[in-house]
């Protein structure tokens, strides 16, 4: 349980019913909430970072078609998700779907897996985003530990959190376009050069697809889309949230994997198609640099190097904003401490929901400093991957808790979006789990730190339902609760 200060006189005080949400609604639009959950996504920092990888962990030119796959398989998710969202009209997405189609103990283990796998990934991030800013000032001459670095912007999160959701959705706008242009300008450079000895379609080849180990590069391709899925956790603030969060969950899948595809296709006809691999493999961390100086100018690799900071913050910005939000519907269920559940007067906004996870954010970055945790082979390593198996699991019951309720609790949509598409889901995600599961010790550095990390989120989620038997046991009146509307 997180404990929160005293109530301030700008905090008003919720219980479990729909007066919360309505002090929370923004009337926030399609372009907003898409602006915040594709900045999760981080575009820019998986372009640079991630696309080398895949192309050097699948050991095969085919990163476009993984990524259009992922996006075939997320689709399908989106639409039993989003029809789904109707009839379900509070902002607890993961948790509250699943409750509806599972029941109450299986929801209640989604809460704490999906609470715990965000938190871990916004440690994670955080961590990364001090190392990527500390060597940005060390190449003005500003020396600082990656730690203090890492503070500054949870501060800076933390405040930006707390105010106004419309002014989060103007900042990450700002960068989010800043850093989609820099990516779409490599991408003009390369194909008006032709890239590397002519363009070519081998990429999206089937042979190139069956090449090498395309189970890893799918795997890898699916882990950039994480955060699309946050749309429904903005529902209290959408202006028509029974049209704009579908629309807006559509238009960021669809955004993501075009936009990933196509940069990945520029990105290996500009190292050339024979040559992708080897590059990629041999120096991941600077392929698109390189090819930024090569095909555009090397002012723009300067301009991507600071945008890559910017890129991380946006993408730890949306992530507190969706954990607060999380939190403040957990917290009218009665799941968290209900101070937590108070909504801001003034900023319209969970201002304690945000309070709590800026004072657990900064905890986390003092003790990872204490332990001397390496920030990237250790911390990021270790929580992105634990969070990923966590998120990836609530995909598929998600998708499995859909089939369950359109079948024996509600009637309405068609055979496709009740039951096809979101079956299709649960098959491949099913599939991508399981791929993450005999995969994990390549994610988390070692075999070791799969079965610890592994253990610990199944027992975050075994600890969900203890607490969910624990109230039906001793509130039965609170248990019957968990299924209202917030």
């Amino acid at each position: 349980m997180i404990s929160s200060p005293q109530s301030q006189s700008t905090a008003t005080a919720v219980d479990p019913s729909p007066s919360g949400a309505v002090k929370l609604h923004r009337g926030l639009g399609v372009g907003s909430i898409v602006f915040m959950v594709v900045a999760a996504a981080a575009p820019l920092a998986v372009v640079t970072a991630s696309v080398p990888i895949i192309i050097s962990v699948s050991g095969s030119i085919a990163a476009p078609q993984f990524f259009l796959f992922a996006t075939i398989i997320l689709g399908l998710f989106s639409v039993g998700f989003t029809s789904m969202s109707k009839y379900v009209p509070n902002a607890g997405a993961f948790y509250s779907y699943i409750q509806r189609g599972l029941g109450r103990h299986v929801g209640v283990g989604a809460a704490a897996l999906a609470l715990g796998s965000y938190g871990v990934m916004l440690v994670g991030l955080y961590a990364y985003l001090g190392v990527a800013t500390t060597k940005l000032l060390t190449a003005v001459h500003i020396g600082a530990p990656w730690w203090t670095s890492a503070i500054g912007w949870v501060l800076i999160v933390g405040f930006l959190g707390y105010r106004d959701i419309e002014l989060s959705s103007k900042v990450l706008g700002v960068l989010l376009v800043a850093e989609t242009l820099a990516v779409v300008i490599v991408d003009i450079g390369i194909i008006s050069h032709g890239g590397h000895g002519g363009l070519s379609p081998a990429p999206l080849s089937p042979s190139a697809f069956v090449t090498g180990a395309p189970s890893l590069g799918l795997m890898f391709a699916f882990f950039c889309f994480i955060g699309f899925e946050a749309t429904a956790v903005f529902r209290n603030e959408a202006k028509d949230p029974d049209r704009t969060i579908p629309r807006a969950t559509y238009i960021a899948v669809l955004f993501i994997g075009v936009f990933y595809a196509i940069a990945a296709w520029a990105v290996v006809q500009g190292l050339g198609i024979g040559n992708a691999v080897e590059v990629a493999s041999r120096e991941p961390e600077s392929v698109v640099q390189s090819l930024a100086a090569m095909y555009v100018s090397p002012i723009l690799t300067d301009v991507i190097q600071v945008l890559l900071v910017t890129s991380f913050f946006a993408c730890v910005l949306s992530f507190h904003n969706v954990i607060t939000r999380y939190q403040f519907t957990l917290a009218a269920k009665g799941l968290l401490p209900k101070a937590i559940a108070e909504v801001d007067d003034k900023h319209h906004t969970p201002s304690r929901s945000s309070l709590a996870f800026t004072a657990i954010s900064l905890t986390a970055m003092v003790a990872v400093a204490v332990f001397g945790w390496d920030p990237i082979t250790q911390t990021y390593m270790w929580f992105s991957g634990a969070s990923t198996l966590g998120l990836i699991a609530l995909m598929a019951m998600t998708s499995l808790a859909v089939i369950v309720f359109f079948h024996t609790k509600a009637r309405g949509p068609s055979m496709w979006h009740a039951v096809i598409a979101p079956g299709l889901a649960f098959i491949g995600l099913t599939v991508i789990l399981v791929l993450v599961i005999g995969n994990f010790a390549l994610l988390v550095g070692s075999t070791t730190n799969a079965i610890v990390l592994g253990g610990i989120i199944t027992a975050t989620f075994a600890l969900g339902l203890a607490v969910a038997e624990r109230i039906r046991r001793a509130h039965p009146d609170r248990y019957q609760a968990l299924a209202q509307d917030v």
